[in-house]
């Protein structure tokens, strides 16, 4: 039977709390009766119906993560509504649509949004959306209707107050906002494929939650005399762009920081406009959340050439190592590495040395002498080519993959794009990416999916008069194949690593679903076993951790024991998943609930155990 517990809880923030641990201390669902969970609802996104009528809208996957305070579930749209949902029943209980959609395809990935912040003060409640199309909406959570006195009816324009003219076309949002007291902080998405040097920056900005007055902004590239303006040579501060936080922020409310995720300049292959180490570029930045003043940072790549944004929001977590507590942040990144921190002063916990690395050939070009390598968490991906890493399912498809990595440059992490065509391992969705890890507030352990796959980066001088970049990315840069259409490196092609962040080991790494385990053994190769493959990010509650994966067709929400690793659970789902589960208790009864779908078919499942 089922306890009624004494207080609804909550998940008021995308991470689950604002140290974005995707942690709940829901206890109800166990590795004993996790099997018999069933689909309690299933919504609809509003979206749909549009998609159907006009196939230009089509967007990319649902990648929201709801947030539920209350008997409320709070979502955004990847065409821009914003919905409140009954946390019991999946029932609306208001729609807002902030239009965006009706501004054309947006940057980059298109139609694609992941999530609201929820503000109160107790006496009122407010919702907060940035959208595609550049504006932050302000929406009452009990009516969903635009709060009067917040900017201009209820939004303000985010193309507005970054110091510079930008043009609106190139400049989005896509992540939910993070919150601090009564200050909203955004970041920005910006077009990462540029054709100019000259692009939007991506300074990111606190704002008033009740006037949307701007507070503050922190410029992620520094401009006039502000330290770091150094590392941008030739004054290439002045037009570069993007180094832009497109991902989700982690804050810590008792410190009052908040800690940014910062992404790679203008542009992200080809780095002679803007020479020298590009600060605050693919750094990890503490800022005070309530005026924006810089506390520290620490920069992961020097002048970045690989597309190495900071993909996700830190993970702050308490540990102790060596008997000393200390109050952390880890942060992952796509070329496999976590990187640990003192998050009060931002020392790293174990040292991490700059190493020389392979230097660029590109004309104009002037990469980095070092990176730094952290010297504990082991990497948890594949980083560089070497021949032990190629496919090797046979003799002569390991022999075919050799001859085709020997049509390219290659080498170790950090080999530089070149005129021929350099192998990125990982590739620029990593390792790890906007799907994030997962921390245990109770054992400091980081729970962790990735992937591992292979592109190529070949540069090449523009076409006249087409762009005043140098270089540009030469075609639409990918995966390369391996042999007969195999991916090129071997399997596992994702998996998911637990690691103690109190001692920087691993502790386990199971590969992730069967992949295309039965391609393979269709195609006549031995059964090489599973393979792994892409899935959500993870949820984590005091017994169990979930994510989901469309596995080989087979649409699944897995709970894993936390201390090995192994399967106890694999659950149906009506649809793809495709964004990172969340767990909420309402009316007593503990629900998980996720996004599914893309296109036509997007919306949210929820499940919960059957009444007895």
């Amino acid at each position: 039977s089922s306890t009624a517990l004494s207080a609804d809880l909550d998940w008021p923030t995308y991470g689950g709390n604002p140290a974005s641990q995707k942690y709940s201390t829901a206890t109800q669902i166990t590795a004993d009766n996790v099997a018999s969970l069933a689909v309690a609802w299933e919504w609809q996104s509003p979206d749909n119906p549009l998609v159907s009528k006009n196939s230009a809208l089509t967007p990319w996957t649902y990648k929201v993560t709801p947030l539920k305070v209350g008997n409320q579930l709070f979502v955004s749209t990847s065409l821009g509504h914003v919905v409140a949902l009954d946390a019991a029943t999946g029932k609306e209980n208001w729609r807002f649509d902030t239009g965006s959609h009706k501004q054309g395809r947006p940057t980059n990935l298109g139609f694609n949004h992941r999530g609201v912040a929820y503000w109160s003060d107790g006496q009122s409640a407010r919702i907060l959306m940035p959208t595609n199309d550049a504006f932050l909406w302000s929406l009452d959570a009990s009516t969903g209707q635009p709060d009067p006195g917040f900017g201009e009816r209820g939004a303000i324009d985010l193309t507005q107050g970054l110091g510079r003219d930008i043009e609106r076309k190139f400049y989005s949002v896509i992540s939910a906002p993070s919150i601090y007291d009564d200050v909203v902080i955004v970041g920005s998405s910006i077009m990462d494929g540029p054709t100019h040097k000259t692009m939007p920056p991506g300074h990111v900005r606190g704002f008033d939650v009740r006037t949307g007055k701007q507070r503050w902004i922190f410029h992620t590239i520094p401009q006039n005399n502000e330290p770091g303006v150094e590392t941008w040579d030739n004054d290439s501060w002045r037009y570069s762009g993007n180094t832009n936080v497109w991902t989700l922020m982690s804050v810590d409310a008792e410190l009052g920081y908040v800690y940014l995720p910062v992404g790679t300049p203008t542009n992200d292959w080809y780095g002679g406009h803007r020479l020298g180490d590009n600060l605050y570029a693919e750094s990890l930045v503490c800022l005070d959340a309530r005026t924006g003043q810089h506390i520290w940072h620490f920069q992961m790549v020097h002048h970045g050439l690989w597309d190495y944004d900071l993909p996700a929001a830190p993970n702050l977590v308490d540990i102790h190592v060596n008997g000393t507590p200390i109050k952390a942040v880890a942060q992952i990144s796509k070329q496999g590495f976590v990187y640990v921190f003192d998050r009060t002063n931002g020392k790293p916990v174990w040292p991490i040395e700059e190493r020389p690395v392979p230097q660029s050939t590109v004309p104009g070009e002037r990469t980095s002498p070092t990176q730094p390598f952290p010297t504990r968490p082991a990497p948890f991906a594949v980083q560089g080519i070497t021949d032990d890493v190629l496919v090797d399912f046979t003799p002569e498809i390991h022999a075919a993959a050799k001859t085709i990595v020997n049509t390219f440059d290659h080498g170790p992490l950090y080999t530089p794009p070149s005129l021929k065509g350099t192998i990125n391992v990982p590739a620029w969705g990593g390792g790890a990416n906007w799907t994030g890890a997962a921390a245990d507030p109770q054992t400091g352990m980081l729970y962790l999916p990735s992937n591992n796959y292979a592109m190529v980066v070949k540069l090449a001088e523009p076409k006249p008069g087409t762009s005043d970049l140098r270089y540009v990315r030469s075609y639409a840069v990918n995966r390369i194949d391996g042999p007969k259409g195999l991916p090129l490196l071997k399997p596992p092609y994702g998996r998911i690593t637990a690691i103690d962040l109190n001692t920087g080991e691993h502790k386990w790494a199971v590969t992730h679903g069967n992949g295309i385990r039965n391609k393979l053994i269709k195609a006549g190769i031995t059964d090489p076993g599973p393979t792994g493959g892409w899935g959500t990010g993870p949820l984590l509650t005091p017994s169990l951790l979930f994510l989901a994966q469309d596995d080989d067709g087979k649409f699944l929400l897995r709970a894993f024991d936390k201390t090995s690793g192994a399967t106890i659970a694999e659950l149906a789902l009506p649809a793809s998943p495709s964004g990172t589960p969340m767990t909420y208790t309402v009316g007593g009864r503990q629900y998980i609930a996720l996004a599914t779908g893309s296109g036509k078919n997007a919306g949210l499942v929820a499940l919960t155990l059957p009444v007895r």
